[in-house]
């Protein structure tokens, strides 16, 4: 049977590259595990260089936290950039921070050279200030994104309620390089890329082990076995049971969205009418956008598969009201929840763990552009050997303490936080 993703991304996609099982034994050059962002991007660009390769996904592709995302095509980390220098270091910071800056530009060069139809949109994003405090760091986000050279503005309160339709922020950070996509299409056109220029994918065929032995890689499938010189495990979030020196290692975030019936009429007008895609400053973070059809998207951080579901739901409905009073009362016709691969620190990892083996993780919930330029400059080192095509100096290992305690806690955070939005406090 096959698994597939949820949600209103899942319903507008339109099919996606139906592979099938592994049944027989295959030997490749590289071998992918995950069929997400990073995955299908590494695949494609390996696929692309001359290699033979074959992409492994244990349920259906984008299932996981690629099928699951916001759709937001942000330039760089959540992290401040001066922030991710002080944790790299200058160089290597730096060299992070440039790359990322482009990721943008990275996927709508690819979905423009594939034809990927993703409701792709270029008009930027906006990071959106809730109280002075988060006005302040939006004014500081500002001077060091300017002292890089990018793109961006601060949108005063009339030029935000502009922009977004609404009047609960005190500015806004447009962010002229980034954009939005739906990101489950998005993902479908980057498998199917692979797939046309060669790659050997399978679904619903999980790892379920993974050993170095006579100078090669083995994977082993409830039913075949992959033969291959290297192994790039992109599983992000939604790890298979592999031994601990493979499996991805980061604290689980969950994050839900809701979706509206789409907006009919009048009652549309001024809503994200450029469809910027939003996010707030708040500490348990929220977003906010459109889709094609002028459904309205809010999402914020939380399950809705565990005790905090009610919770949630209804803070997400008064969000609704406060946000577009217009719409109070309106229908929602999707809800759904994905998983986020947090680090500490909150900046990717790139673990060797072992000759010629790669595990890339850790977006820590900006996942579209990262995932793809980190696929890609993946396949570009295993397939040309030098370094400097890695974003990341690879570690050897890395370990993250007390992962579902802390997973707890940012549930818990998050539930208090909607508990007081829903009795009026947010």
């Amino acid at each position: 049977m096959r698994e597939q993703c949820e949600g209103l991304w899942a319903h507008t996609a339109g099919d996606g590259p139906r592979a099938p099982g592994l049944t027989d034994d295959v030997e490749a050059d590289v071998l992918i595990i995950g069929a997400g962002f990073t995955g299908c991007s590494a695949a494609l660009h390996l696929a692309r260089s001359g290699a033979s390769v074959c992409l492994l996904e244990a349920r259906t592709v984008g299932y996981g936290g690629s099928g699951r995302n916001v759709g937001l095509v942000n330039a760089g980390l959540w992290l401040e950039p001066e922030r991710v220098e002080k944790i790299l270091g200058q160089r290597a910071g730096g060299r992070l921070n440039e790359v990322l800056a482009s990721s943008p530009a990275r996927v709508f060069a690819l979905i423009d050279e594939f034809g990927i139809d993703c409701e792709a949109t270029r008009s930027g994003t906006l990071h959106c200030a809730h109280s002075a405090g988060g006005l302040a760091n939006l004014r500081e986000r500002l001077r060091q994104y300017r002292a890089r050279g990018w793109e961006v503005d601060l949108l005063d309160p009339k030029e935000t309620a502009q922009k977004t339709g609404t009047c609960l922020y005190r500015a806004s950070l447009w962010d002229h390089r980034a954009g939005t996509v739906q990101p489950l299409a998005y993902v479908h056109g980057l498998a199917c890329a692979a797939v046309s220029s060669g790659v050997r994918m399978f679904e619903m065929s999980p790892v379920i082990s993974v050993e170095r032995r006579q100078g090669r890689w083995f994977a082993a499938t409830p039913d075949a076995l992959v033969k291959a010189d290297a192994v790039v495990v992109c599983t992000n979030a939604y790890p298979q049971e592999l031994g601990r020196a493979v499996r991805p290692d980061y604290i689980p975030v969950n994050y839900f969205q809701m979706a509206t019936a789409p907006i009919e009429g009048g009652l549309a007008d001024g809503i994200l009418a450029e469809r910027q895609g939003a996010w707030d400053t708040m500490r348990v973070m929220s977003s906010f956008r459109v889709d094609a059809a002028k459904r309205l998207i809010i999402g914020a951080v939380g399950s809705l598969d565990g005790f905090g579901n009610g919770t949630h739901r209804a803070w997400a409905h008064r969000r609704l009201d406060a946000l577009y009073p217009q719409l109070a009362g309106c229908d929602v016709e999707y809800a759904w929840s994905g998983r986020i691969a947090m680090t500490s620190d909150h900046v990717p990892r790139i673990v060797e763990f072992g000759e010629q083996a790669f595990s890339v993780y850790g977006y820590s919930g900006r996942g579209i552009g990262p995932g793809t330029v980190f696929g890609a400059s993946v396949a570009e080192y295993l397939w040309s050997g030098n370094p400097e095509a890695l974003p990341l100096e690879p570690v050897k290992t890395h370990r993250e303490w007390l992962t579902r305690l802390k997973g707890f806690g940012y549930e818990l955070g998050a539930t208090v936080a909607h508990l007081a939005g829903s009795r009026g406090n947010s």
